[in-house]
């Protein structure tokens, strides 16, 4: 807390030659160094707070202006020490502005009775015309709103977890605005029931009402030309910029939306980029990307995932060439629990995962393509394990975090094998097996569903599966004797199921204890939920050695891992990731050959294949 003082007798006095006006100057309190001098055209109303101005802000660069307040009506207002306040076109009033702030040239900036700044409210998700089933606040992260949307039907789970949020949102929710220090808002209208904290800028834009901007020194907010936002909360890092349209939305860290795209009732988390297109109910994880005029995402659950042009099917196996920006790696999820597989015509493919769209309740085949040929869709099993792009995807999404240390709300764990993914790869492999079983070896193609698999995509699949099996098995035993915790797990958490809550890989078991604690009482905070999420990634490679131990045993037919063992592991590892690296060679000769790569970046690609071999050992 400040002391502030009454002005004096020849303070109120400069100030009225400056053509300054007080509904009372009494209730005007001023920090003990303040100076009436920079004061012009100001008119005041009701309670206000004054610190000191002493210092020059820049206003644009190179161009510095003194800190003081000019052609402004300011009502029930603190302002921190060396701002710079000018044209004010309508008024200020009860808000709480810090220290080095510029402001200039807006109409409003207000906060009335019963402001939730976009906290505390429920949107549907997946589901557009359905219940509310994210509740928006401060603190959310793609963990947890995977969670509420994965267990919205719990009605006892929810109803405990709104209460835990909304104790969490009432607690934190200030009395009126808050502008923080070093905050940058010029040559915009209106801004209502809104807290922006430090080292946001707001340029140009049209409207805030009911939001929160979640600035900081290490991750600035930009909010920009013609954006209209209501009802939501921006987090640390992001653009928001170009007349984008925003109602009911929660925007995690890192994220860039431009270039005119709307959103309703929809998240969006790290390091997502949006442009153009329009989402609607859409849960759009860590990584998902949007960049086309006719792209709507709607009612479905993105992750790492580039979402091509229904007009152009832009999303193509783009590979080495510098316009690759991913396929579908963990899957695109519809409000009934499906993934789907994205329209396709002659050349255009879909990398599934998950469950078909019309079999929910059949897994589908991981790492695959599916391709259309006419009335007939064609399915590559696991494909896509042995392609440049997916060995480029690999490499270049933790490079492409571009959120700061301290601003890492959501979990993002960049494992492509793990026992999420191998476990799928299991039920792949079960689902194969079982096809050629039943239709024998002396068949051209074997029918899955609506879909064909030819026997060499098959045969080929069996083997892309199996060299995934290997390459993971050999890098987890690795990692266990670095980590220390080679031979028999210290526990069975991690041996069943395992599930992705956008981004967090988790055992099953883990997810189920943390439900039964929320609704037995043990977790009482909502901070303790994300904790719990905090946790189980901490100890992700203690439960990552549980499952694959019990794994390797049964791939080797073992009852107990012996050093010999390991050196059998070890040396299938080696010769796993080599057939890796040669399939991934072929994949990109093929590629150049048509013409679609330039040498330099051919030879650039071929030269970092060549150095795979320096992760061996």
């Amino acid at each position: 807390m400040r002391d502030y003082r009454q002005l004096t007798r020849d303070e109120i006095q400069v100030l009225e030659q400056n053509v300054c006006w007080a509904e009372d100057w009494s209730r005007v309190l001023v920090h003990e160094e303040f100076r009436p001098y920079n004061f012009h055209r100001v008119m005041f109303y009701g309670d206000i707070r004054l610190g000191r101005f002493e210092k020059k802000i820049e206003v644009a660069k190179g161009f510095f202006k003194h800190s003081g307040i000019n052609d402004a009506t300011l009502r029930n207002v603190s302002v921190g020490n060396d701002c710079l306040i000018e044209k004010v076109g309508n008024f200020i009033n009860n808000y709480t502005i810090g220290d080095d702030c510029y402001i200039s040239n807006i109409s409003t900036l207000e906060t009335t009775e019963g402001a939730s700044y976009g906290a505390g409210s429920t949107i549907s998700v997946l589901n557009e015309m359905g219940d509310g089933n994210v509740t928006l606040f401060r603190e959310l992260n793609s963990q947890l709103a995977a969670f509420m949307v994965k267990h919205h039907e719990d009605k006892a789970l929810m109803q405990r977890l709104r209460q835990l949020i909304d104790d969490e949102v009432r607690i934190s929710t200030p009395e009126r605005g808050i502008i923080g220090n070093r905050v940058k808002i010029i040559n915009t209208k209106d801004i209502t029931n809104t807290v922006i904290k430090g080292d946001c800028e707001i340029s140009g834009c049209a409207r805030l009402n009911e939001c929160t901007i979640l600035s900081s020194e290490d991750a600035s907010v930009f909010i920009g030309t013609g954006v209209i936002c209501e009802n939501s909360i921006i987090c640390d890092g992001c653009s928001i910029n170009n007349s984008v349209k925003m109602q009911d939305c929660f925007v995690g860290e890192a994220c860039q939306i431009t270039n005119g795209f709307t959103a309703e009732a929809s998240l969006f988390f790290a390091n997502s980029f949006m442009a153009n297109g329009e989402a609607c109910a859409a849960f759009c994880g860590p990584f998902s990307a949007s960049h086309h005029k006719s792209s709507l995402l709607i009612g479905g659950q993105f992750s790492f995932y580039n979402a091509g042009s229904n007009t152009n099917f832009s999303n193509h196996a783009y590979k080495m060439g510098p316009m690759h920006y991913g396929t579908l790696e963990r899957g695109t999820k519809t409000a009934s629990g499906s993934y789907v597989l994205m329209p396709a015509t002659i050349g255009a493919f879909s990398v599934c995962f998950g469950k078909l769209m019309h079999h929910p309740d059949t897994r589908c085949l991981p790492f695959s393509y599916l391709i259309a040929y006419g009335e007939t869709m064609y399915l590559s099993p696991g494909r896509n394990i042995t392609t440049v792009g997916l060995y480029r995807d690999i490499k270049k999404w933790p490079k492409r975090d571009k959120r700061s240390k301290l601003a890492k709300k959501s979990i993002i764990n960049f494992d492509w094998l793990s026992p999420f993914t191998v476990g799928e790869i299991l039920q792949g492999i079960k689902i194969l097996e079982a096809l050629r079983q039943a239709s024998g070896d002396n068949v051209t193609t074997y029918n899955f569903h609506e879909y064909v698999i030819n026997a060499s995509s098959l045969r080929k699949g069996l083997k892309y599966y199996d060299i995934a099996l290997r390459i993971y098995m050999g890098a987890v035993l690795k990692r266990a004797t670095k980590e220390g915790f080679f031979g028999m797990p210290k526990s069975d958490i991690g041996k069943g199921s395992w599930a992705d809550l956008s981004g967090l890989l988790t055992p099953v078991s883990e997810e189920q204890r943390l439900i039964d604690d929320i609704n037995n009482g043990v977790i009482d905070n909502i901070t303790q939920v994300l904790d719990r999420f905090d946790d189980i990634n901490n100890h992700y490679s203690d439960y990552r050695w549980a499952w694959s131990y019990q794994l390797i045993l049964d791939y080797y037919h073992l009852t107990e891992l012996d050093e010999q063992a390991c050196e059998r592991i070890r040396e299938d590892y080696v010769k796993a990731r080599r057939a890796w690296i040669a399939e991934i060679r072929k994949d990109a000769e093929k590629e150049f050959s048509m013409g679609d790569v330039d040498k330099e970046v051919y030879d650039d690609f071929l030269e970092k294949l060549d150095h795979e071999i320096d992760y061996e050992s």
